[in-house]
């Protein structure tokens, strides 16, 4: 385990520096407010079921009078989902703790908390951008190998047309910003998720409505950079793209980390209980743990090592691919 001991912080001794910290990265939890949060009571083993009535089918032979029709039966479909189990440790000397001029035990609890939330965040990431529902950017390209235009309101009205075809109802409640478990309703609407690096090229778009410009209607969290049509857009940094997954970059215009192949950004378009969410307990359950240096134990009598950790058991997963699209696209190099 890799230990921070007072050799590897340099002390700043020269003048009367003031003590200015670097502003850290939170995470930011985008992805968790809105998908069907069902919290897992504990000591309740670790798999969880999500489960939904299959809907009756449409009823079009007229009934015969005198005669009661065949009563139908009613049939529900269960989604497993496994949790799994996320955690890490920060180890700190008492050295550390006494002479250093820095609030490291502080600092460190602190980037343990957004290190829990930031997993928990890219484990949705992987699950949701994992769907078999795709779209690309345009109609004629059927792989991510191909991708090499920006994003475009024709494939995103493609996207909401085939949401409403499979029944796809509008989100319109997220998890409450609170440490209590909970909901609260919002304005109707499709939800689309990417990363920050798409806000240029939505702001492009015909009809796109920033948030400055909602008047009285009320953004969804501030990670929010606007609306088209029914659609409204959440971008994050954490939403990672696929790095050199399309096309040869040539002059397309698009962006390519590698300088050979476009990079690939999804961009998933849900609806409402499009994909769930499991954590133990209520209201995310993660709760960094301290343990600091001088305390003492029978490993450790002088109380020389201290501890900064987090855990937590987490799992999440799509719950119907047809109420939720991933739309491939790449990013104009600006």
């Amino acid at each position: 385990m890799a230990q921070t001991s007072y050799g590897d912080i340099s002390q700043r001794t020269a003048g009367h520096a003031a003590e200015i910290m670097l502003e850290h990265a939170e995470p930011i939890l985008v992805l968790s407010k809105f998908g069907l949060s069902k919290p897992m009571p504990k000591n309740k083993a670790d798999n969880i079921k999500f489960r939904r009535p299959v809907p009756f089918a449409v009823s079009t032979t007229p009934l015969v009078e005198g005669a009661t029709p065949t009563p139908q039966a009613m049939v529900y479909e269960d989604v497993s989902v496994t949790l799994q189990q996320h955690g890490a440790v920060t180890q700190i000397t008492d050295k550390v703790d006494d002479l250093s001029e820095d609030p490291v035990l502080k600092d460190a609890a602190m980037l343990s908390g957004e290190q829990a939330a930031e997993t928990v965040e890219l484990v949705t990431w992987g699950a949701v951008k994992g769907g078999t529902n795709v779209f690309y950017d345009t109609v004629a390209h059927t792989s991510r190998a191909t991708v090499d235009s920006k994003i475009s309101l024709g494939r995103l009205r493609a996207i909401t047309r085939a949401l409403r075809s499979n029944r796809g109802k509008p989100v319109t409640s997220m998890t409450a910003p609170s440490v209590m478990y909970g909901t609260k309703p919002i304005e109707g609407g499709f939800i689309a998720f990417g990363h920050t690096d798409l806000d240029a090229d939505l702001r492009g778009l015909a009809g796109f409505v920033p948030v400055a410009e909602y008047g009285s209607r009320q953004p969804l969290c501030p990670q929010e950079c606007g609306s088209i049509e029914n659609i409204r857009f959440i971008l994050s940094p954490v939403l990672v793209p696929f790095l050199a997954g399309g096309a040869a970059v040539g002059a397309t215009g698009m962006v390519a980390a590698d300088a050979t192949n476009v990079d690939v950004y999804p961009l998933i378009v849900v609806a409402k209980d499009a994909y769930g969410l499991v954590p133990l307990k209520g209201g995310g359950a993660i709760t960094p743990k301290v343990l600091n240096p001088d305390t003492p134990s029978k490993s450790d009598p002088l109380g020389q090592v201290g501890f900064i950790s987090w855990k937590t058991y987490f799992a999440a997963k799509i719950l119907n691919e047809n109420w939720l699209a991933r739309l491939e696209v790449g990013v104009t190099d600006l």
